[in-house]
């Protein structure tokens, strides 16, 4: 049953990219920011959503707070922590969300390494609130009508091909997001949703090889359920396919089933307000679902690199 009244939020990473795509699914649900934490205190998009929001620079106050919120009235306690934060440092900021007894939303990967599932499993058990995390492309209404063409003939399988380039410039590889300890690098950070998408749409994993693992690419194939698939993801800008001038759009995705182009390119305003209204009414994303591709990212990541052969992505020559 949904949730009609308003809940109290609080944000971890309120001054990063992906915040303010929260604070607006916080405020279109209907809901209100009441605290908020980022190290870096160029947080004026709060002032768009609310003037009453608490901002703390330091972990250990923001903690503080929400404890003592948690021990007073029940219409000024936080009801759900959004974790906007680094990648790394996601797990530790579920588990302050869940001592306080908040339910959470957490940005993709919901952890970089598959083990750290088990434990955050545990403390939904102990505490009883439900960890959920942002696979906005589930809620893609083009790949929804997808998934439902391919569910109508489930015998048959696919060739896949996914192309995935999006520029960064030099910044990127000094920040956190350039660290695969802190990020998952390249295959998790950029392409977590990509390979969570295709083991939606196809099943679960039988093989993969890894052709290309650097810094700025990645590339590779996985054998699916029922799907062959060719992937490429890069923040090179040298590989998009026209010329980018600063201020421009650089990022080109493509993905092909049996030749045919799939078209998502548009539709992405308001896929983390739907995602908030799913979790609102108790059908988030958890962390079973979140399972998959954190476990394929991680073995990806690790793998030998293989020279590539005729099957691989078209953007990696074959060799021999």
């Amino acid at each position: 049953m949904a949730e009609t009244a308003p809940r109290n939020f609080a944000l971890t990473g309120a001054a990063g990219y992906v915040a303010p795509r929260h604070l607006q699914a916080i405020r279109d649900t209907g809901n209100q920011l009441i605290a908020a934490v980022d190290p870096h205190d160029a947080v004026g998009v709060l002032d768009r959503y609310s003037f009453e929001v608490r901002f703390f620079t330091e972990i250990e106050r923001f903690d503080r707070h929400l404890e003592k919120l948690r021990r007073g009235p029940e219409e000024r306690r936080v009801h759900y922590v959004s974790i906007c934060s680094p990648n790394y440092l996601h797990d530790a900021h579920i588990r302050l969300a869940l001592r306080v007894g908040a339910h959470v939303i957490c940005e993709k990967p919901l952890v970089i390494n598959p083990w750290n599932l088990d434990a955050l499993a545990e403390l939904e058990e102990e505490t009883g609130c439900r960890v959920s995390t942002v696979l906005q492309l589930r809620v893609h209404p083009q790949l929804i009508a997808l998934r439902d063409r391919l569910s109508a003939d489930p015998s048959r399988r696919y060739d896949v091909c996914l192309t995935y380039i999006t520029a960064r410039g030099g910044w990127y590889h000094v920040s956190w997001k350039g660290r695969e300890d802190r990020s998952g690098g390249i295959v998790t950070n950029i392409g977590i949703h990509f390979f969570d998408l295709l083991l939606w749409l196809f099943g679960p994993i039988r093989s993969s090889e890894v052709h290309v693992r650097e810094p700025q690419r990645a590339a590779g194939v996985l054998d699916l359920a029922r799907a062959d698939v060719r992937w490429f993801l890069s923040t090179e800008r040298a590989d998009l396919p026209f010329p980018l001038q600063p201020g421009a759009n650089a990022t080109f995705r493509a993905m092909t089933v049996d030749a045919e182009d799939v078209e998502f390119s548009d539709g992405f305003a308001d896929l983390h307000t739907r995602v908030y209204e799913e979790v609102l009414a108790g059908r988030g994303f958890g962390i079973a679902d979140a399972r998959p591709s954190v476990e394929l990212t991680s073995q990806i990541r690790q793998a030998a690199v293989r020279p590539p052969t005729a099957r691989a992505h078209p953007k990696v020559p074959a060799r021999g």
